[in-house]
């Protein structure tokens, strides 16, 4: 903690990171918890509501007057009067008003008194929260400051600056005799990764949400993250539209809840729910494995099919129980090898073995051959991590694996000292040499030759005990972590539509705008718009109408011709000859409809006046979308 001078403002410098849609939800909770713990009077600033000092006083002593201490009701009285009062903004006044506040609390009985102390301060400050501090002019924030520290021995003041970029910016912003002013205290925030992290281990990673997202689907939502906003806030939003399109669009999703209510749920399906359990491919796959007997029981006897069904869905909520701290298992492994083969963080390998046979890849068969390589210590390390993770788990097959794994750990203590000491040592050295290596070829070589030299000599206890720890460890992930879609009923529960996603996530302005002005009946749903490809109704809106026969143009279009082109359409739809209407005298309504609609795609930016020719405009977009 900084030492304060009397004269000074005690400042938190809140670094929040880029991620500026999440900062609303910080502060939202942040400002309860001073209300709750601290102090009642706590204001929130933003930079669009004060362009001058004068504003962002009245925004501040606006929001105080409504802050009213936990008093009885002739009190709360009171202060309703005195902010209907036209009050002058300055730092006077709300010293006044801070004094009387403080004076009407300290003046309440001895038993209201020590219920409010328990929650407040005897004399709570005042918290400014500003929380886009980049956003601020300098000069607003060199006022309020330079008055502020001038009143501070008059009342208890806190500031707190909302940061998204790098603290360097308050002395950016402000001179060194402002700053000066203030004792500032740096806070920095988790990073939007990590509590991305922290969602998606609460909520996916886990047994006891049975609603699950397909690796498609996941990622998606993962780019969309990483590569527009950073905001979890968004990646929440995008995980509660693929469970409302999930339950809108999946007829059975009615089975993804818990197991008991699951099962109680499948004795009361319909018989055409029952086919629509028959017509899911993961079902399909499941009876053509199935014997002959078998396969006419389960698609002619609904009776048979609900057993049979139970039974999956209860394989389904085994499969998750198992997954998840094998997965956990996995990562524990695999993060703690060079140039992370399989990802740096749980989410990519959960996406990896969502997808596909992990196994099978090339990235696992070169994290496989590095995990020959361990030290002693790292490995006993990442033993003790996967029992914790199996002995917190629920699954009922777990028990031997914790003990096969406390069995490793003690057969590797149990060690020669010397022996181990010498293993350790080529280990640390041919791991050193494959972090130089920066390239595939270079590290692929290295790995062979390690390989061959381990043949030319016989293998040590240590590496015996570390090449079983490795295959065991694979075989858990041969065993456990097959791709969620090899699942039976695997539909129920997992959400794969990811092109839906994108498109409401995704979004593309240009093209939704160029599929309402060419096809209206897309978004209006009108059976009277609907027309051949290429065709122009006469019937769609004008704007609709304008846009198709500008698509026939060049670069410049000339007015003239393209009114007389519109009017031949329009006149069509209202039953008169085309051919009766003269070029010159093209109807009122019309000619205005037409400058209507040809001024609604100047706004929309598909032409603009040319300044070649008054009677022509210019052509703005190419290729229809």
């Amino acid at each position: 903690m900084c030492r304060m001078k009397t004269s000074e403002i005690p400042t938190a410098a809140l670094v929040l990171g880029v991620n500026v849609t999440d900062h609303e939800v910080t502060f939202k909770s942040l400002s309860e918890v001073l209300q709750d713990n601290i102090t009642p009077y706590v204001v929130s600033l933003q930079a669009k509501e004060c362009p001058g000092i004068k504003h962002l006083l009245q925004k501040l002593m606006g929001q105080l007057m409504d802050c009213c201490v936990d008093v009885d009701s002739s009190e709360e009285e009171e202060c309703v009067n005195i902010s209907q009062k036209k009050i002058r903004c300055s730092m006077a006044s709300l010293s006044k008003w801070y004094e009387s506040v403080t004076k009407k609390t300290g003046s309440e009985t001895p038993s209201k008194k020590r219920t409010s102390s328990s929650r407040h301060w005897q004399f709570p400050p005042i918290v400014v929260i500003f929380k886009d501090m980049e956003s601020f002019t300098t000069k607003v924030l060199q006022d309020v400051i330079i008055i502020s520290s001038q009143h501070i021995h008059e009342f208890p003041l806190v500031f707190i600056f909302g940061i998204a970029t790098s603290p360097m910016i308050i002395h950016r912003l402000l001179p060194h005799s402002v700053s000066s002013l203030l004792c500032i205290e740096l806070f920095q925030s988790l990073s939007c990764k990590e509590h991305l992290a922290t969602v998606i281990d609460k909520l996916l990673l886990t047994t006891q949400f049975p609603f699950k997202l397909s690796e498609k689907v996941l990622q998606v939502l993962i780019n969309i993250f990483l590569y527009h906003d950073f905001s979890v806030q968004n990646f929440i939003k995008g995980f509660q539209l693929s469970i409302v399109e999930h339950f809108y669009s999946q007829p059975l999703s009615m089975l993804c809840c818990q197991l008991q209510e699951a099962k109680s749920r499948v004795n009361s399906l319909s018989h055409n729910q029952c086919e629509n359990i028959r017509s899911l491919p993961s079902f399909r796959r499941y009876v053509e494995s199935q014997i002959s007997e078998k396969q006419i029981a389960l698609l002619t006897e609904d009776s048979f099919l609900k057993e049979v069904t139970q039974t999956l869905l209860e394989d389904l909520h085994i499969y998750h129980e198992n997954y998840f701290p094998v997965l956990r298992c996995l990562h524990v492994f695999t993060t703690s090898l060079p140039k992370y083969p399989l990802g740096k963080q749980i989410r990519e390998l959960h996406c990896a073995c969502l997808g596909k046979r992990v196994w099978e890849t090339e990235e696992y068969g070169s994290a496989v051959q590095l995990l020959r390589m361990l030290a002693k210590a790292e490995l006993v390390a990442i033993l003790q991590k996967c029992v914790e993770i199996f002995t917190s788990s629920s699954g009922k097959q777990f028990s031997n694996m914790v003990e096969k794994l406390e069995e490793f750990v003690l057969r590797f203590q149990n060690l020669e000292v010397g022996e181990t000491n010498e293993v350790q040592d080529v280990s640390v050295s041919s791991q050193k040499e494959l972090q130089k290596k920066t390239d595939l070829y270079h590290l692929q070589k290295t790995l062979l030759e390690l390989k061959e030299s381990k043949r030319s000599k016989k293998l040590t206890k240590f590496e015996m005990l570390r090449f079983e720890v490795v295959d065991f460890i694979d075989s858990l992930v041969r065993s456990y972590l097959a791709p969620a879609e090899m699942q039976t009923l695997n539909e129920v529960v997992y959400f794969n539509t990811a092109n839906i996603l994108r498109e409401h996530l995704n979004a593309a302005p240009r093209i939704a705008l160029h599929t309402a002005l060419n096809n209206p009946y897309c978004y209006l749903k009108n059976q009277t718009l609907k027309s051949d490809v290429g065709c122009i109704s006469n019937t769609a809106p004008d704007i609709c109408i304008v846009y198709k026969l500008h698509l026939e143009c060049g670069r410049l279009i000339n007015l003239v011709d393209w009114l007389e082109a519109f009017s031949t359409v329009v006149t069509a739809v209202e039953g008169t000859d085309p051919d009766s209407v003269a070029t010159d005298q093209v109807d009122e309504i019309i000619h205005a409809r037409f400058i209507r609609a040809v001024s609604e795609l100047e706004l929309l930016g598909f032409i603009k006046p040319s300044k070649q020719k008054t009677d022509h405009v210019a052509r703005l977009t190419w290729g229809g979308c």
